[in-house]
């Protein structure tokens, strides 16, 4: 039955064209060669729009995944940290805990980026890239910071909204958090937050995906993420609770060393941002307590 529906089909098809070439006075053979590349481009047209919405799922599913990731890699961070006595170098737990918690994370990804490199022959930009280019850029972010940093400070103190601690600004403790700041904070959370992300959404995609200034959608998802990872939140039952101000900051300097890593193809200059703004911010706030 289907059989001899589409020989009748086939046959009123060809009548048509007989009648349009008839009518038209057209050549019949071209006629037919047209319709032939026509199906051909359609057929092409649509493997091509399935070929895009297969990456667009993929693209998506690696967020995701980063996401979880990201997620996870932080609490087997808390769960090393959470073994090891920290009491007599430090009872008020100001910095060796959460130092090893980084190290943990950094300790893991980097394994992770050592593996994907060598089954996807992805590059990571571990190295240090167009040195001229990075040290021009951490040395301008450091001049403005600086001055954005005391300003801030200036009018934390008119409106009484210094930061308050809960451990005492000793020597211990204030080279110790300075140190984690400097060392740890930079390295770790870019190589978690910065390499592995954007690298990853441009393997998926095949290509940078500019959106606006050499900011590029991956940089923007990354930052995104950066943000979400200081806030906390679930799903089962849903909650989120964070520092609105803290996601815009997180978000915002994430963008400017994603930037920073995309444009000078290195890790090493948005770590070095990322410590000295830590650095600037945390010292800076230290200063101001003291002198008041």
């Amino acid at each position: 039955m289907f059989l001899n529906e589409k020989k009748d089909f086939n046959k009123t098809n060809d009548d048509c064209v007989k009648d349009f070439c008839k009518c038209e006075k057209a050549d019949e053979e071209y006629i037919r060669l047209l319709k032939k590349q026509s199906r051909k481009i359609g057929s092409y047209t649509m493997e091509k729009r399935q070929f895009r919405q297969r990456k667009i799922l993929l693209y998506i599913l690696m967020i995701l995944l980063l996401l979880i990731y990201q997620e996870l890699v932080g609490k087997v961070g808390r769960i090393v940290a959470d073994l090891i006595p920290y009491e007599r170098f430090d009872p008020f737990n100001a910095f060796a805990w959460v130092s090893v918690h980084h190290i943990t994370e950094m300790v893991i990804t980097l394994v992770v980026i050592m593996i994907l490199s060598k089954i996807l022959t992805v590059d990571f930009a571990l190295g240090f890239g167009d040195r001229k280019k990075g040290i021009k850029y951490v040395v301008v972010f450091t001049v403005i910071f600086t001055g954005i940093t005391i300003v801030c400070h200036i009018l934390m103190q008119i409106y009484n909204m210094l930061p308050v601690y809960n451990y005492p600004l000793d020597t211990a403790n204030i080279l110790g958090t300075l140190g984690f700041q400097l060392f740890l904070s930079g390295p770790a959370e870019e190589i978690l937050y910065r390499a592995l992300p954007i690298t990853m959404l441009v393997f998926m995609l095949g290509k940078n995906a500019k959106v606006k200034r050499n900011i590029t959608l991956e940089i923007i998802i990354a930052s995104f993420l950066f943000a979400i990872a200081h806030a906390k939140w679930s799903l089962f039952p849903f909650s989120f609770e964070a520092n609105y101000f803290q996601l815009f900051y997180a978000f915002v300097l994430g963008n400017i060393m994603g930037k920073v890593y995309h444009e000078t193809h290195s890790i090493v200059y948005p770590m070095l941002i990322h410590s000295i703004s830590n650095v600037l911010m945390v010292g800076t706030g230290y200063l101001f307590l003291l002198l008041c």
